[in-house]
């Protein structure tokens, strides 16, 4: 912590390590959310008419 965080530099682009992974966690959160399904509760297909 007493160090500077090391820095990428791509260009016009310049962002902090620790940030970059920050950003990669999050896309990767966000990319599971949309690829796992959501839990369902199991349905009966029986209807009770009266």
């Amino acid at each position: 912590m007493d160090n500077p965080a090391g820095y990428l530099h791509l260009g016009f682009i310049v962002i902090s390590i620790p940030n970059l992974v920050v950003i990669a966690v999050m896309v990767v959160l966000f990319l599971a959310a949309l690829i796992v399904p959501f839990p369902r509760e199991e349905r009966t297909e029986k209807t009770t008419r009266e």
